[in-house]
C-alpha cells in the first residue's frame, strides 16, 4: 500500500512538474509574442508622430514665410546649395522645411523613412549662430537608420534593437554637425541588413521610386530611393559587402565604400559585432560625384582623428583628386563566376571606350581564383560561425517574407548543409560551393587559417595589379534593379560587390547609361555561365528593366580614396559629355 502511495504520489508529482513546465513555457511564449508586437506597435507609432511633426513644422513655416520656390532648392546640386547657404542667398529655414516637405512626399509614394529627428529645427538655429561655417553649413542630410543619433533607436530592422536609444551620436555624425549639416530623417533597410532588398517586419517593404516593382536596393535602401526620388541631396550609408554601392546601383545615384577605418563607424549599429572578414564602412551617397568629394572633405578632418583614435590622421589630398594625368585602368565585363546581364557589360564596354577616347589607357584585367575568394573568403568568413549569432538575432522577430529563404538556409544544421553540398555538387556546382561555404571555419584554429588565406589571396591580387601598373580598376556592377522580393532567392547577386570589402578596397559606383529594349530582349536568352537555378533566377529578378539606370564600379588600391574619386569624377564627365552630343 505505502508503495502504490509512492508511485502515485511520484507520478502525479511528474505529471503536475510537466504540466507546469509545458505552461510556463506557453506563457513565456506568449508573452515574448506581445513584447514583440508591442515594441513593433510602438515603433510605428512613434514614426507616425515623426511624420506628423515633419508636416505640422512646415505647415507653420510656410504661415509665417512668403512661398518658396521648392524646385529652384530641389535642383541644386550639394555643392551649389552649399554656397548659396554660406553666401546667403537662400535661408537655412526654406532650405530645411523644402526638404522635409519633399521628404515626406517621397516617403508617400515609397515607404522609405523610419524617424524624424527633430531637434534638427534646434541644430539649425545653434548652426547660425556659429562664426565658422563648415563644409556643409545648414545643409539637411539623412542617415540610414543604422547610424546612431543620441535619443534615437538604430532597429536595423530586427525588433531585437527596439526600445534601445543611442546615448550620443555616432563619431560620423558628430563630425558632420561642426562641419554645419543638419541631420533631419533615419531611413529604412531590410531586416538584419544581411539583404539587398528593403523590407523588414517592423516598417515594410521602401519601393524604387524609378518603378515600384522593383526595390531600391539595400541594405542602403532608404537611402538610395530618399536621394533618388529628392527628399534627400545628401545620406550617409554602410556597406559591409556591397550595401552602399547596391542601392546606389539599384536608383541611379552616386556611393563610395571607402577603405576600411579611414571613416569612423562608431556608434553604427550591427546584427553581428565582432565580424572582421569583411570590413564595415560608413559612406556617402548622392546624386553626383563632386557630392562625395565634398562629405569626404568634410569628414577627413581633426575632429574625425580625435573622436576616433582608430582612424588614420590622413586628410583628404586634394592635389590626388585634381590631377589631370591621364590613367592607366583595368577592365573587365565578367569575373567567370557570376556573368553580368547584358546592360551592366554594355555599360562597362561603352564606358571603357570614352575613357580610351578621353586620352586614358585600358588595360584587360582578369581577377584571380575570384570563385575561390568569393566562397572560401568571403562567405565562408562572413558566416565563420555558420550563421548562428545572427540567426539568433530573428528570434523574438516576424520573419520578413522576402528573408525567409536566406534565413532558413541559415538555420540548416553544418552537417546538413555539408551533406547537401555534396548531393548537389554534381548538378549544381557552382551553388554547393556556396552552401558548403556557408559552414564557416569550423573552430579558432580555421579561424586563423582563414585569416591567413585572406592576406595571402590580397597579395596575389595586388601582384596582378602591380604586374599591369594599373592607377584603378573599372568593374561590371549588378544593375539594373531587381524586381521586389528577388535579392532574397540570390543571395550570391552579392558578389559583384562583396569582392572589394574582404579586400579592403576603396570603390564606388555611379551611372552610366539605361535598359534598352535591346538589353531586355538579350535578357530574355541570358544562361550565364552555368544556366543553373541563380542564373534563371537572374532573368527573373531584371526582367522588365527598360529605362532603369545602369552603373559601373570603380576601385583603387587601400588608403586612395581620393584617387579612386578622381576615377569615378572621370567617367562621369565623359559618360555626361557623350551624353550631351
Amino acid at each position: 500500500m505505502v508503495e502504490f502511495l509512492l508511485e502515485f504520489i511520484v507520478d502525479h508529482f511528474l505529471i503536475s512538474t510537466l504540466c507546469c513546465v509545458v505552461a510556463t513555457l506557453v506563457v513565456l511564449k506568449w508573452v515574448g509574442h506581445w513584447q514583440m508586437n508591442q515594441k513593433m506597435e510602438d515603433a510605428r507609432r512613434h514614426r507616425a508622430r515623426g511624420l506628423e511633426d515633419m508636416a505640422k513644422a512646415v505647415g507653420e513655416f510656410k504661415k509665417a514665410h512668403p512661398p518658396q520656390e521648392a524646385e529652384s532648392i530641389l535642383s541644386l546640386s550639394l555643392s551649389q546649395l552649399a554656397d548659396k547657404l554660406k553666401n546667403g542667398s537662400l535661408s537655412p529655414e526654406s532650405v530645411l522645411y523644402t526638404y522635409i516637405e519633399k521628404a515626406l512626399e517621397v516617403h508617400k509614394e515609397v515607404n522609405c523613412l523610419t524617424d524624424f529627428l527633430p531637434d534638427c529645427e534646434t541644430l539649425l538655429q545653434e548652426v547660425k549662430k556659429q562664426k565658422d561655417k563648415g563644409l556643409l553649413y545648414c545643409v539637411p542630410i539623412s542617415i540610414k537608420d543604422d547610424v546612431g543619433y543620441k535619443g534615437h533607436d538604430s532597429h536595423v530592422g530586427l525588433v531585437h534593437f527596439l526600445g534601445k536609444p543611442a546615448s550620443e551620436d555616432s563619431v560620423i555624425v558628430q563630425v558632420l554637425k561642426k562641419q554645419g549639416a543638419i541631420p533631419f530623417v533615419k531611413t529604412n533597410l531590410p531586416q538584419s541588413m544581411i539583404n539587398y532588398d528593403c523590407s523588414n517586419s517592423i516598417f515594410g517593404q521602401t519601393l524604387n521610386p524609378r518603378n515600384h516593382k522593383k526595390t531600391p536596393g539595400g541594405s542602403s535602401g532608404g537611402e538610395g530611393a530618399l536621394i533618388a526620388a529628392g527628399g534627400s541631396v545628401l545620406g550617409v550609408g554602410s556597406d559591409v559587402i556591397g550595401s552602399i554601392r547596391l542601392p546606389c546601383s539599384f536608383c541611379g545615384i552616386c556611393g563610395f565604400k571607402p577603405t576600411g577605418y579611414r571613416l569612423s563607424t562608431v556608434g553604427f549599429e550591427t546584427p553581428v559585432r565582432g565580424m572582421k572578414t569583411a570590413v564595415s564602412m560608413s559612406g556617402p551617397m548622392a546624386r553626383d560625384v563632386d557630392s562625395l568629394v565634398l562629405f569626404m572633405k568634410a569628414t577627413l578632418n581633426e575632429d574625425m582623428f580625435n573622436l576616433d583614435p582608430s582612424v588614420p590622421p590622413l586628410p583628404f589630398k586634394d592635389e590626388i583628386y585634381s590631377s589631370k594625368k591621364p590613367l592607366r585602368i583595368g577592365y573587365y565585363d565578367s569575373d567567370g563566376y557570376f556573368l553580368p546581364p547584358p546592360s551592366a557589360r554594355r555599360a562597362v564596354q561603352e564606358t571603357k571606350a570614352l575613357l580610351e577616347a578621353a586620352g586614358h589607357e585600358l588595360i584587360p584585367f582578369v581577377p584571380p581564383r575570384i570563385e575561390y575568394a568569393l566562397n572560401e573568403l568571403c562567405i565562408r568568413g562572413f558566416f565563420a560561425d555558420g550563421a548562428a549569432t545572427l540567426s539568433e538575432k530573428f528570434d523574438a522577430d516576424i520573419i520578413d517574407p522576402h528573408l525567409q529563404q536566406q534565413l532558413t538556409f541559415w538555420k540548416i544544421p553544418t552537417l546538413a548543409k555539408k551533406i547537401m553540398a555534396f548531393f548537389m555538387k554534381p548538378m549544381y556546382p557552382r551553388i554547393a560551393n556556396h552552401l558548403n561555404a556557408h559552414c564557416g571555419v569550423g573552430s579558432v584554429k580555421g579561424y586563423w587559417k582563414h585569416r591567413t588565406a585572406i592576406q595571402e589571396y590580397s597579395k596575389e591580387f595586388v601582384k596582378e595589379w602591380r604586374k599591369l601598373n594599373l592607377d584603378v580598376l573599372l568593374c561590371p556592377m549588378l544593375s539594373p534593379a531587381f524586381n521586389v522580393g528577388s535579392p532574397g532567392k540570390l543571395f550570391a547577386g552579392f558578389c559583384f560587390t562583396m569582392l572589394y570589402n574582404v579586400l579592403n578596397f576603396p570603390a564606388g559606383v555611379l551611372p552610366v547609361t539605361t535598359v534598352t529594349s535591346e538589353d531586355e530582349e538579350e535578357l530574355k536568352h541570358y544562361k550565364g555561365y552555368f544556366d543553373d537555378l541563380w542564373d534563371k533566377e537572374l532573368i527573373k529578378g531584371m526582367e522588365n528593366g527598360v529605362g532603369l539606370p545602369v552603373v559601373v564600379q570603380c576601385v583603387a588600391l587601400p588608403w586612395q580614396e581620393e584617387l579612386c574619386l578622381r576615377f569615378m569624377k572621370e567617367v562621369e564627365t565623359v559618360t555626361r559629355r557623350h551624353d550631351r552630343k
